[in-house]
C-alpha cells in the first residue's frame, strides 16, 4: 500500500451517511485489502469542517462537503493513517492538518502538520484529546450534537465482525474482528501503560453524555456506547 497518493484517487467508497446535524461519515475502501476505512466529519457551529481521518471521495460526495461547509481542519489520526493527507492539503491549501504529537514525525514524511492535539481550538462542539498511555501516539475527536456525545476513535478501537477467507482467519488470528475491542497489534505496538489507557477508557465513558462511537475501522456503535466503552476497557 502506498504511503501517500501525489493525486486525488477514488478508491470505492459508500454513501455520506448523516448520524446527526452536525456529524457525517462515510466508510471506504483500502487498496489490495477488504479492509475499510471511516472518513468521519463534524460541523462546528461557525459551518467549518474537521475532517477525521481524510478519504478522496467521489465528486458528488466532495460537492456535498463543500456544500455544508469549508473544510477547514484535516485530522491525520496516527502515523499510518495519512494515504489521502497530501492530496486534501493540494485541494484546500488553507486547511489546517492536525495530528497526535506522537505521531507528527510519521505524517510529516507526507505533509506539514500545522497543530496537534493539544494545540487545536475548535469550539463547545468539537475537540480533540490525545489517549492517555500511548505516549500521545493516538486520541479520541468528541463532537456535541443535540443528542449526545459521539467519541471517534481511530485505530484504538476495532469494531468488525468475524470474515471469511484468508484475511478473515488473519484478522481473528490477530483479534482484529468479533466486535468493538482493542487489537493485538494495538496493544502490542501502540499502548505503553495498559492501566492508563484502561482508565482513560473508563473516564470517557462516566464523565460524558455519550451517545455513540465511531471507529475508523468497522461499523458506529450505536446503542450503550458508554457501557461498550467500559467492556472495552474490561477486556484490554
Amino acid at each position: 500500500m502506498a504511503v501517500a497518493y501525489d493525486s486525488w484517487t477514488v478508491l470505492p467508497h459508500g454513501p455520506i451517511e448523516k448520524l446527526a446535524e452536525n456529524l457525517w461519515r462515510v466508510e471506504g475502501s483500502l487498496p489490495n485489502m477488504p479492509l475499510k476505512r471511516v472518513l468521519t466529519v463534524a460541523r462546528m457551529r461557525d459551518g467549518r469542517l474537521v475532517l477525521h481521518n481524510g478519504i478522496a471521495l467521489n465528486d458528488d460526495a466532495m460537492e456535498q462537503i463543500e456544500a455544508w461547509g469549508e473544510p477547514a481542519f484535516l485530522v491525520v489520526p496516527n502515523g499510518y493513517h495519512r494515504l489521502d493527507a497530501k492530496v486534501f492539503k493540494q485541494r484546500y491549501p488553507r486547511i489546517t492538518v492536525v495530528a497526535p504529537e506522537g505521531a507528527r514525525k510519521a505524517v510529516e514524511r507526507v505533509v506539514a502538520v500545522d497543530r496537534t492535539y493539544d494545540d487545536f481550538v475548535g469550539d463547545d462542539t468539537v475537540q480533540l484529546e490525545h489517549a492517555r498511555g500511548v505516549k500521545n501516539a493516538e486520541g479520541v475527536m468528541r463532537v456535541r450534537s443535540t443528542d449526545g456525545v459521539t467519541l471517534v476513535f481511530n485505530d484504538l478501537i476495532f469494531n468488525l465482525e468475524h470474515g471469511g477467507g484468508l484475511y478473515g482467519l488473519v484478522f481473528r488470528a490477530l483479534g482484529s474482528t468479533g466486535g468493538p475491542r482493542v487489537t493485538r497489534i494495538t496493544r502490542l505496538l501502540v499502548i505503553k501503560d495498559k492501566a492508563a489507557t484502561r482508565a482513560w477508557l473508563r473516564d470517557l465513558a462516566n464523565a460524558t453524555d455519550v451517545k455513540r462511537i465511531v471507529v475508523s475501522h468497522g461499523a458506529p456503535i450505536m446503542h450503550d456506547a458508554a457501557g461498550v466503552l467500559r467492556e472495552v476497557a474490561e477486556r484490554l
